[in-house]
């Protein structure tokens, strides 16, 4: 068993690590502005230190979180403005980068890849509920079509642009990805965005352009329907981030 520990330590575990700091932020049970201390989270959690500094990092690149002047990372809140700003650039530019990928005609390796990482999406949603272990792997391969999406495209400085948008505040693809992975809702929703997946590439492949564009802005108006439900439904706290955003006075 001691042989796989270092395996563990820097994959499942910081995944592990990562999933359950996910949840206790956006259930609530870490509010907004809570500095976390690393030593304190591997003693609640029973998870080593290395794995715990791991999934704090990604979990600031997700933008949960921030680093601290002195070391360290709290949780951020935004408002709702924030978050709906966020959500509009990255499908402006999604929009963008899949109607160049459409005019200009896309790599058919990266189609390919594109294509292959949809029917693995495929294959976890023929599960009835996903759960921990089946939704990290979504994300990772929803992340993966995003980035082939935008390697189609072609131009390096969209490219470089839409990286630094999907670090603002729930902008990135997975961001508005209900907390509660294995519930038939959560996979009810990622079903509605595959469809969205296969129409997009499938206007990339045959050069419709417009359509590809429109098709990417419909889909981040997917999280903006959210965004909204969220926060102004009388007790909908399905989504993730929900009471770290500040809704307009």
């Amino acid at each position: 068993m001691s042989a796989n520990e270092p395996n563990e330590a820097g994959g499942s575990q910081a995944v592990k690590a990562q999933l359950r700091l996910r949840e206790m932020v956006l259930a609530g049970e870490l509010p907004g502005g809570t500095r976390l201390a690393e030593v304190a989270i591997s003693e609640q959690l029973g998870i080593s230190r290395t794995p715990v500094r791991s999934a704090l990092m990604r979990l600031e690149q997700e933008g949960l979180l921030e680093s601290l002047p002195n070391g360290g990372f709290a949780v951020r809140t935004f408002s709702e403005r924030d978050v709906a700003d966020a959500i509009e650039l990255r499908g402006t530019l999604e929009g963008l980068s899949a109607r160049l990928a459409a005019e200009r005609g896309a790599a058919p390796v990266v189609l390919r890849e594109a294509r292959a990482c949809l029917r693995r999406i495929d294959e976890l949603l023929r599960q009835p509920a996903l759960d921990d272990a089946a939704f990290s792997r979504y994300v990772d391969f929803n992340g993966q079509f995003h980035r082939l999406l935008s390697e189609m495209a072609g131009s390096t400085l969209v490219a470089k642009q839409l990286e630094r948008v999907v670090n603002l505040p729930f902008a990135s693809p997975s961001a508005f990805v209900v907390v509660q992975a294995n519930s038939p809702a959560a996979r009810d929703m990622l079903v509605i965005a595959q469809d969205q997946h296969e129409q997009v590439l499938d206007a990339i492949e045959n050069r419709e352009g417009a359509r590809a564009e429109a098709l990417m802005r419909e889909h981040s108006r997917l999280a903006q329907r959210n965004l909204r439900e969220a926060l102004h439904g009388a007790h909908d706290h399905s989504l993730p981030g929900v009471q770290l955003i500040r809704r307009r006075a």
